[in-house]
């Protein structure tokens, strides 16, 4: 992608701190500067204020369109030093630089907890396990552009939320690798109430197996329902996505995060809560998979959590996942803008 000469440019920087100071706010009064957490690293871009106690939700909504042309720019903005202290905060901030509604965390792969209208929790995983990189959604047809995170409470020991370039791990994949998965696409398939992972009724957050199956028939889910109320879904969907806006091709799938090979369990392949296969119902081997894995590692950009942070991705175009941590941690999500894309074999 060409840089746009009317978006702001921004250089790199080897400590934030040492930023020149540059006025890129409302006025000639200089309220935030912007700059980069190393030399080595291209995202975030880091954003603090020069004002003591600038509103973030205020200056954010004096300019809107400069939050969406530096995310369009960067696809990764921090906001560090505006010391977000509450839910209410945060939820505040991510409707004032959302440009569509907040979404509802409906077709649930892990667990969370709601804390305000559409804000969340992140995932309720085991603090000494990482979470793989991955977008959110990629699953459903009707996935956000934008992710919010919000760190309340900073773990003492790990607990990062790295990310990764979608754009530059669609270029690390080898040619045929990627070939294959937008020719087959990429199949996902899960099973509920079998003792290990989400009951369908948290997932779909229903306990009416109408609504289940309505849903799965809007979004072009295959379901079958198993002896004792149990289920499986299986859901075919596109491996490469292009950006809305620069039509970039974007490597946007959990087609590596669902494998059977990156899962912590015993289960037989068959009865594992979820699995992955290309959209024909062969086999993904391990080898694709490693290769995938290695892409996403090769890209992983790690920063240190601040409190009261707030990390803004397109979601399309980056990736986040969470290392391993110890101590209490608190960060939550939101969603917004949502984009719909029919792309399955059961409609």
């Amino acid at each position: 992608m060409k840089e746009q000469n009317s978006l702001p440019k921004t250089s790199n920087f080897s400590n934030l701190k040492n930023v020149k100071r540059r006025a890129v706010g409302l006025s000639p009064t200089e309220l935030i500067e912007a700059g980069f957490i190393s030399s080595q690293q291209t995202i975030p871009l880091v954003i603090q204020p020069l004002v003591d106690g600038l509103d973030i939700t205020q200056w954010a909504d004096n300019n809107r369109d400069l939050v969406k042309t530096l995310l369009l720019q960067h696809r990764a903005l921090l906001f560090r030093g505006f010391k977000v202290k509450t839910t209410q905060q945060f939820q505040e901030f991510v409707r004032a630089t959302s440009d569509g509604e907040l979404l509802k965390y409906v077709d649930r792969s892990s667990p969370r907890t709601t804390v305000g209208e559409q804000v969340y929790t992140s995932t309720i995983y085991p603090a000494e396990y990482p979470i793989l990189l991955h977008n959110e959604l990629t699953y459903t047809i009707k996935y956000p552009l934008k992710i919010y995170f919000c760190s309340l409470k900073v773990a003492p020991y790990g607990g990062a939320t790295p990310i990764a370039d979608g754009r530059k791990i669609y270029q690390r994949i080898d040619e045929k690798v990627r070939n294959q998965f937008i020719e087959k696409k990429w199949m996902l398939v899960r099973n509920y109430n079998d003792g290990f992972g989400l009951p369908w009724q948290e997932v779909f957050q229903t306990d009416d197996k109408a609504k289940v199956e309505a849903y799965c028939q809007e979004n072009s889910i295959d379901f079958t329902w198993k002896e004792g109320s149990r289920l499986q879904t299986r859901q075919i969907r596109q491996a490469v996505h292009y950006h809305p806006q620069t039509k970039e091709p974007l490597w946007f799938n959990h087609a590596a995060f669902f494998h059977h090979t990156n899962l912590l369990s015993e289960f037989n392949e068959h009865e594992l809560p979820y699995n992955t296969y290309y959209g024909d119902g062969s086999v993904i081997p391990p080898a694709i998979i490693e290769h995938i894995n290695q892409a996403y590692n090769e890209e992983k950009v790690i920063f240190s959590w601040q409190e009261g942070e707030i990390l803004m991705l397109d979601n399309m175009s980056i990736t986040h996942g969470r290392e391993s941590y110890k101590g209490e941690r608190q960060v939550l999500v939101a969603m917004s803008d949502p984009l719909t894309s029919v792309n399955s074999d059961f409609s």
